[in-house]
């Protein structure tokens, strides 16, 4: 699978983690700053763009509404995507863990 969003930035990796299941923007920010440990807290602005990013590209999309928030959740094809990231990311460790030149890290 090739995307010009591919790799995911860390950013977009996040969020489309966090709408495996429905959730609006704000829950959206606190689930990640949960996920990442308080490692990783989303400004709005940057949560909104790659919203609007990942919806334009039929990874997310929007499920209903709670009040005025749009109530978004991942689709089949970001399933894929995240499934194709895994994969990627999972080979990439697998390298760490290989004897490489027999030093040890």
């Amino acid at each position: 699978m090739k995307h010009k969003l591919l790799p995911l930035s860390e950013t977009m990796h996040y969020i489309l983690l966090a709408l495996r299941e429905p959730l609006h923007g704000y829950a959206v920010m606190q689930k990640i700053e949960e996920m990442s440990d308080g490692a990783v807290v989303l400004a709005a602005g940057t949560l909104y763009g790659a919203v609007e990013n990942l919806n334009k590209h039929g990874w997310i999309e929007p499920v209903g509404e709670e009040g005025r928030r749009k109530v978004y959740q991942i689709t089949y094809d970001g399933n894929a995507v995240l499934n194709v990231e895994k994969e990627r990311l999972q080979h990439i460790l697998s390298l760490y863990e290989g004897s490489g030149s027999g030093e040890k890290a």
